[in-house]
């Protein structure tokens, strides 16, 4: 590598690391050197290190940070056990491009057909490429917004949620919510509404949550924000579970 590109890659690489003073000053410095284009591969490949290694505990901070029950591949999902699934949009979401748009990703579809593994395996990508992330069922996600009502934080929950670039919210409907629940979770995604992404499994065809939310018009409201600029993926099959149960059953979903 010639002088000119190293000096254009330290530059970048004093720029990733915001080391502005040493950005500023660091050609001046190399006036004196003997060999010039030798220390600046030695300076280069130390900041190579650095960056790589600030690389590496990001992602494990934000891996511990996302709370991932187990984690799931994409590349170990099953595409054969739901012919339907569209293989090449859930490939297309696994680019993350979604995120940054502030979109919704709803995974619908009968009990075990791999709707957390799909939704796992789509936060996981998202944790290495360096999104923010947090994983919780909705079940959990319910009762700390119903502590934080108790305690007059809710408020302060919702910011805590908003630092995350995606959540994960699993089984959505598969019990009924309270009113005051559901009036909560109505306010958790509002406040993500067009401001961050989120994705959700549900075993519940829209025309039934409002058995769930005990609200019909606010239901209307929720599924109006949900639905709008999302990518609806349904998992309609046989349950992989109910697969694995039968004799010299073998694969994996």
């Amino acid at each position: 590598m010639d002088e000119t590109a190293l000096l254009a890659r330290i530059d970048s690489q004093l720029h990733s690391l915001h080391l502005p003073g040493a950005l500023e000053n660091y050609r001046q410095l190399q006036d004196g050197l003997t060999a010039p284009e030798e220390a600046l591969s030695f300076l280069s490949a130390i900041l190579a290190a650095e960056l790589d290694s600030r690389e590496l505990h990001r992602y494990a901070r934000n891996l511990r940070a996302a709370r991932f029950p187990v984690l799931k591949e994409l590349g170990a999902f099953d595409f054969t056990a739901l012919p339907s699934l569209p293989k090449a949009k859930i490939e297309e979401l696994a680019s993350c491009r979604f995120i940054p748009a502030h979109e919704t990703v709803l995974f619908v579809g009968n009990p075990g057909t791999g709707k957390t593994h799909l939704l796992i395996a789509l936060g996981l990508e998202a944790v290495r490429r360096g999104h923010r992330v947090r994983f919780v069922t909705a079940a959990a996600l319910v009762n700390e917004l119903l502590l934080a009502r108790t305690e007059l934080r809710v408020p302060r929950l919702l910011r805590q949620y908003a630092a995350f670039d995606l959540v994960l919210v699993d089984e959505l409907g598969y019990v009924p919510f309270s009113r005051e629940a559901a009036q909560l979770l109505f306010e958790f995604f509002s406040d993500r509404y067009e401001r961050r992404a989120v994705a959700l499994t549900t075993n519940l065809p829209f025309a039934q949550w409002p058995q769930v939310f005990l609200d019909e018009a606010m239901t209307v409201a929720l599924l109006d924000r949900l639905t709008h600029r999302s990518h609806l993926i349904l998992c309609n099959g046989e349950s992989y579970r109910l697969r694995q149960s039968r004799p010299g059953a073998r694969g994996s979903a």
